[in-house]
């Protein structure tokens, strides 16, 4: 389980393909304090560490996840928002975060705001997935709040602290993000539709 808030950004520095899965190495200033087998979101993806070498780690994506996730069109050098699991006990900032991806979406505008930014994003309403307004959304990993809910599309605010200190920087019109939906707007939605 995750929250959503983001601890820090990694960089890709090695991607392998071994038959259709991707072993990506990772460089993080957090390195020194994972283990093997312990789980890691990556822009929201919950992957396993299976190797650590100096400051650099290694998580295996296989492909129901490339499938279904952004990390099939990781490049080298590319950030990516890391999150270790949460700790029994501690705040829940965010909300909860399972790292399972739901589906990937299009960033179709970015909108400055005097000071903060209106991120909006579509997806395909063929999964049945649904946002509420002021619900919960992870976009790549970061917990946010929704505005502008739509049938397939919603946008996100983004503060100045979450741009610099996430891969929101990095996000460009056209770009495709990971979901992960509302857990408990999940179960609503499924109980609907049986």
């Amino acid at each position: 389980m995750f929250t959503g808030i983001i601890e820090t950004i990694g960089v890709v520095k090695n991607i392998e393909q071994e038959n259709e899965n991707f072993h990506i190495s990772v460089q993080s200033d957090i390195t020194s304090e994972l283990k093997i087998d312990q789980s890691v979101a990556h822009n929201g993806v919950c992957l396993t560490v299976v190797a650590i070498k100096n400051n650099i780690y290694t998580v295996t994506a296989i492909k129901e996840t490339l499938d279904k996730t952004n990390l099939n069109s990781l490049k080298i050098n590319d950030e990516l928002n890391l999150e270790r699991a949460m700790k029994l006990g501690s705040r829940l900032d965010g909300h909860i975060v399972q790292g399972h991806v739901d589906q990937i979406a299009t960033c179709t505008d970015i909108e400055s705001q005097d000071g903060s930014w209106i991120y909006t994003f579509s997806y395909d309403k063929k999964l049945n997935n649904i946002t509420i307004e002021k619900g919960s959304i992870t976009v790549n990993g970061v917990s946010l709040t929704v505005v502008n809910s739509k049938k397939n599309s919603f946008s996100v605010a983004i503060i100045p602290y979450t741009l610099n200190h996430t891969n929101f920087k990095n996000i460009d019109i056209g770009n495709t993000v990971n979901l992960e939906f509302d857990v408990i707007g999940k179960y609503v939605a499924r109980l609907m539709s049986v």
